[in-house]
């Protein structure tokens, strides 16, 4: 197998020069005599043992992310694209996604593990809560790290996030223009950071019209299709001057679990009810009628999580320590003027 001698051999260079190039050193170096190394390299067929450069450096390149738990019987399609690119933002500077899992009710044991034996860089988080005690303890500890959500408002971390507040009052906005005005939602429930803001949106919104959110608007449940069937047939129980004509789903699968019971009920959409969720997972085109939804940029979120942990990994501050990344109403077949 071709050593760093043998590039040297073959450039005509010291080998402190392939050194040079290899790590990237430019200033050390001019640009024809790199050009040389690189064009000598390739000739050889030269590999760099990256493993043993970057114990060197004291480096992993390996950035961990702990992978969601999903019941059997479900399924959590933003997260899945979340992770695929994540990994490719990270790629896209040199580091790799190293995915784990840890105990539902306890996490930090296997955190401090991966920490104590060196075995990543940073930690990327998802799925945060309120008090999330992940966000406590690699501050406390120092380590670097970047969350794809917020916690607790006085707390000084880096993360990146769904403008959800936002999202849903574009919703509520889309849903007054075509002339609603008994709105509902399905929301989380209270210990979600995300479900709150998106829950923000909705009253302030409603508020903003002029419009009375009237007891029982308000549904909270699990990202479950139960929890839009429950919320649906709640509704229908409301006195007919107060049933809300429209909804705004906390996300895609509770929206989905709204129809299929509206279905079984004999409720059109978007005749009779009209409703919008939030992630455009992919079966939301494909549902009859095709969901109107919210649009998460994931991509775009990935590179910027990415960002902002390079920088905290090459000890420099972060242009932006928090990001808002606001998602787009994606206008489909599930939304009609009520019916008069």
């Amino acid at each position: 197998m071709p050593t760093i001698k043998d590039v040297a051999k073959e450039a005509g260079v010291s080998i402190a020069t392939v050194s040079y190039v290899l790590n990237n050193k430019t200033h050390l170096v001019g640009k024809d005599t790199r050009q040389e190394v690189l064009d000598a390299i390739k000739r050889v067929g030269y590999t760099p043992n990256i493993t043993a450069r970057n114990l060197k450096a004291s480096q992993t390149r390996l950035i961990g992310y702990a992978w969601h738990r999903v019941p059997n019987d479900e399924t959590n399609p933003l997260l899945d694209g979340f992770a695929y690119f994540l990994a490719q933002a990270a790629e896209a500077v040199n580091y790799h996604l190293l995915t784990f899992t840890h105990a539902d009710d306890d996490p930090i044991p296997v955190y401090n593990e991966m920490i104590r034996t060196q075995r990543v860089d940073g930690f990327v988080l998802s799925g945060t809560v309120a008090d999330d005690a992940r966000i406590r303890f690699l501050t406390n500890e120092g380590f670097p790290f970047v969350s794809f959500g917020r916690s607790n408002p006085g707390w000084a971390f880096n993360w990146v996030d769904t403008d959800g507040k936002v999202g849903v009052q574009t919703a509520v906005e889309y849903l007054i223009s075509l002339g609603h005005q008994r709105i509902a939602m399905v929301a989380w429930p209270e210990e979600s950071v995300t479900g709150n803001y998106r829950l923000y949106g909705y009253i302030e919104a409603m508020q903003a019209a002029g419009l009375p959110v009237h007891d029982g608007y308000l549904q909270r449940g699990e990202n479950e299709e139960t929890a839009g069937a429950n919320a649906l047939n709640q509704w229908l129980q409301l006195p007919n001057d107060i049933r809300p004509t429209a909804a705004i789903a906390i996300t895609d699968i509770v929206a989905i679990g709204l129809m299929r019971e509206a279905e079984r009920q004999g409720v059109q959409i978007p005749t009779d009810f009209s409703v919008i969720g939030f992630d455009d997972a992919p079966m939301s085109q494909y549902v009859h009628p095709a969901l109107t939804t919210l649009r998460q940029a994931i991509p775009q979120t990935g590179q910027a999580l990415m960002t902002i942990l390079e920088a905290l990994l090459n000890k420099t501050e972060p242009k932006e320590a928090h990001i808002l990344i606001t998602p787009r109403l994606i206008l489909r077949e599930t939304c009609a003027p009520p019916l008069r």
